[in-house]
């Protein structure tokens, strides 16, 4: 272990959290690895180290990651049975356990983030949310776009470990600012997705080539990351996970929720988790989320292309 490398943990390996937690090993420091199934080889290879559970990662490293799908799952790896909490409660009055930081990267309730860093806080360790934008493309490229809750000096700690796997890095403000940020993101990208696939489904019921039209729009005001990725998706057909459907369902429920709590209407959101919903539905719940053209042409009874 070189003089700067530090002590890391890393909670959750699945599409989105094993690159990232390469991008870190590459970085040069060490790190102590947990998840629900078998930890990748590419990462015991690369020098990680596999732990029995998140208390035992949390014992081991300075800083621990946690990268799940869902608000229970964070509330289970941080404060159920040998869950993160307990690890920290288990260092007694060792004074090297105070001053950790806890760092979710998870997308889950903004509400329910800033409960958990009240129970973090009280043990004397930092807690930062920290959800991320960019899908497995970002993840592996170290691009992902990173929305930070939490305070000036943890961010600031934890910073130089965010540039190994994110390019757009902000601290938005306290806890759960990131996640509140993460839900907005979520927003914008469903109804890109939904407008696009719309868009599509139109083209191609009328007779227009939509890759040519596609092309066409990507030179113009219409242009978007959503036409140039997903549009092709839509046209290809690769609805191989990036960003699976059932996870935008739950980001889109999480802004619903939201909406009801402060009492504001989100009209356009509802009806791209409808629209999510009737994927699921069909059967495409763990297909990639711009598979949502499949629910639109459905209702069409026609696809903007054949299925390979």
């Amino acid at each position: 272990m070189t003089q700067s490398a530090l002590k890391l943990g890393f909670i959750g390996l699945g599409i989105m959290g094993t690159p990232m937690a390469l991008n870190l090993i590459k970085g040069g420091h060490v790190l102590f690895v947990n998840t629900r199934s078998k930890v990748p080889q590419e990462l015991l290879d690369a020098g990680a180290t596999a732990c029995t559970s998140p208390a035992e990662v949390a014992r081991q490293a300075d800083i621990i990651f946690t990268m799940v799908p869902d608000t229970p799952d964070v509330e289970k790896v941080l404060f159920g049975d040998g869950g993160v909490a307990s690890g920290l409660k288990g260092l007694g009055n060792d004074p090297a356990g105070r001053g950790k930081t806890v760092v979710d990267m998870s997308s889950i309730d903004p509400i329910a983030t800033k409960a958990f860093a009240r129970k973090i806080n009280a043990l004397g360790c930092d807690y930062i949310d920290a959800p991320v934008s960019g899908g497995e493309v970002g993840a592996k490229a170290a691009s992902l776009t990173i929305m930070v809750g939490g305070d000036q000096a943890a961010f600031d700690r934890v910073k130089p470990l965010f540039d190994l796997m994110g390019k757009n890095i902000t601290l938005i403000g306290g806890n759960g600012d990131g996640q509140t940020c993460k839900v907005a993101n979520q927003i914008i990208v469903a109804l890109n997705i939904a407008a696009v696939a719309e868009a599509l489904v139109f083209v191609s019921k009328a007779g227009a080539d939509p890759a040519k039209v596609r092309q066409a729009l990507m030179g113009g005001f219409a242009s978007s990351r959503i036409l140039e990725v997903h549009g092709e998706r839509m046209i290809k057909r690769t609805f191989n996970p990036g960003f699976r459907i059932a996870l935008h369902q739950k980001d889109l429920n999480l802004a619903l929720q939201g909406a009801r709590a402060l009492g504001v209407a989100l009209p356009q959101t509802a009806i791209a988790a409808q629209l999510m919903q009737s994927c699921a539905a069909l059967g495409h719940g763990q297909a990639d989320h711009s598979a949502l053209v499949k629910a639109l042409e459905a209702m069409a009874q026609h696809p903007v292309a054949p299925d390979a």
